[in-house]
Protein backbone atom coordinates (compact mmCIF):
# COMPACT_ATOMS: atom_id res chain seq x y z
CA UNK A 1 0.00 0.00 0.00
CA UNK A 2 1.85 3.35 -1.15
CA UNK A 3 1.13 6.68 1.23
CA UNK A 4 -1.28 8.69 0.68
CA UNK A 5 0.04 12.49 -0.98
CA UNK A 6 -1.34 15.30 0.28
CA UNK A 7 -1.23 19.19 -0.70
CA UNK A 8 2.12 20.21 1.11
CA UNK A 9 0.31 23.62 2.05
CA UNK A 10 -2.39 22.01 3.98
CA UNK A 11 0.09 20.18 5.97
CA UNK A 12 2.16 23.46 6.64
CA UNK A 13 -1.31 24.77 8.39
CA UNK A 14 -2.19 21.65 10.20
CA UNK A 15 0.29 22.32 12.98
CA UNK A 16 -1.02 25.25 14.94
CA UNK A 17 1.97 25.03 17.83
CA UNK A 18 3.71 22.88 19.82
CA UNK A 19 2.53 22.57 23.40
CA UNK A 20 4.94 23.17 25.82
CA UNK A 21 3.99 22.53 29.59
CA UNK A 22 5.27 20.23 32.36
CA UNK A 23 2.71 17.37 31.34
CA UNK A 24 3.78 17.68 28.22
CA UNK A 25 7.42 17.21 28.93
CA UNK A 26 6.85 14.58 31.31
CA UNK A 27 4.98 12.88 28.48
CA UNK A 28 7.73 13.59 25.63
CA UNK A 29 10.58 12.08 28.26
CA UNK A 30 8.67 8.85 29.37
CA UNK A 31 7.23 7.75 25.44
CA UNK A 32 9.14 9.59 23.72
CA UNK A 33 6.21 11.76 22.26
CA UNK A 34 5.79 15.66 21.37
CA UNK A 35 2.39 16.81 21.75
CA UNK A 36 0.93 19.68 19.25
CA UNK A 37 -2.30 21.96 19.06
CA UNK A 38 -3.89 20.62 15.58
CA UNK A 39 -6.62 21.72 13.31
CA UNK A 40 -9.77 20.38 14.80
CA UNK A 41 -10.28 18.98 10.84
CA UNK A 42 -6.93 17.23 11.03
CA UNK A 43 -6.79 13.61 10.77
CA UNK A 44 -4.28 11.57 12.18
CA UNK A 45 -2.38 10.57 8.36
CA UNK A 46 -2.11 14.28 8.03
CA UNK A 47 -0.82 14.97 11.08
CA UNK A 48 2.01 12.11 10.77
CA UNK A 49 2.51 13.67 6.99
CA UNK A 50 2.91 17.29 8.32
CA UNK A 51 5.63 16.04 10.99
CA UNK A 52 7.74 13.85 9.09
CA UNK A 53 7.45 16.80 6.25
CA UNK A 54 8.45 19.86 8.86
CA UNK A 55 10.85 18.47 11.24
CA UNK A 56 12.70 15.76 9.04
CA UNK A 57 11.73 12.87 11.50
CA UNK A 58 10.60 9.25 11.57
CA UNK A 59 7.02 9.13 13.24
CA UNK A 60 5.95 5.37 14.75
CA UNK A 61 2.37 6.57 16.04
CA UNK A 62 -0.09 9.53 16.22
CA UNK A 63 -2.82 9.59 18.63
CA UNK A 64 -5.32 12.63 19.23
CA UNK A 65 -7.49 14.16 21.86
CA UNK A 66 -10.00 16.46 21.07
CA UNK A 67 -10.61 19.27 24.44
CA UNK A 68 -13.77 21.17 25.07
CA UNK A 69 -13.48 24.63 25.58
CA UNK A 70 -13.21 26.26 29.14
CA UNK A 71 -16.77 27.89 29.83
CA UNK A 72 -15.23 30.99 31.43
CA UNK A 73 -16.94 34.38 32.60
CA UNK A 74 -15.83 37.75 30.84
CA UNK A 75 -16.94 40.58 33.08
CA UNK A 76 -20.89 39.78 33.57
CA UNK A 77 -21.33 37.74 30.65
CA UNK A 78 -20.51 33.96 30.33
CA UNK A 79 -18.36 32.96 27.48
CA UNK A 80 -16.31 29.53 26.02
CA UNK A 81 -12.93 29.13 24.81
CA UNK A 82 -12.69 27.48 21.44
CA UNK A 83 -12.44 23.62 20.99
CA UNK A 84 -8.74 22.09 20.80
CA UNK A 85 -7.46 19.08 19.48
CA UNK A 86 -4.47 17.68 20.77
CA UNK A 87 -1.75 15.37 18.96
CA UNK A 88 0.28 12.85 20.72
CA UNK A 89 2.87 12.20 18.48
CA UNK A 90 5.31 9.33 18.94
CA UNK A 91 8.38 9.01 16.90
CA UNK A 92 10.58 5.90 16.36
CA UNK A 93 13.68 5.34 18.92
CA UNK A 94 16.67 7.50 17.79
CA UNK A 95 14.54 10.22 16.46
CA UNK A 96 14.38 13.38 18.36
CA UNK A 97 12.60 17.32 17.81
CA UNK A 98 13.92 20.22 18.13
CA UNK A 99 12.55 23.58 18.09
CA UNK A 100 15.25 26.09 18.90
CA UNK A 101 15.27 26.37 15.40
CA UNK A 102 19.12 25.12 14.73
CA UNK A 103 20.18 22.70 12.11
CA UNK A 104 21.43 19.04 13.38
Amino acid sequence: MTAPKFDEGRLAQVLIAPIVSEKATNVGEKHNQVLFKVQRDANKDEIKAAVELLFKVEVLAVNVANQKGKVKRFGGRLGRRDHAKKAYVSLKPGQELNFSGEAA
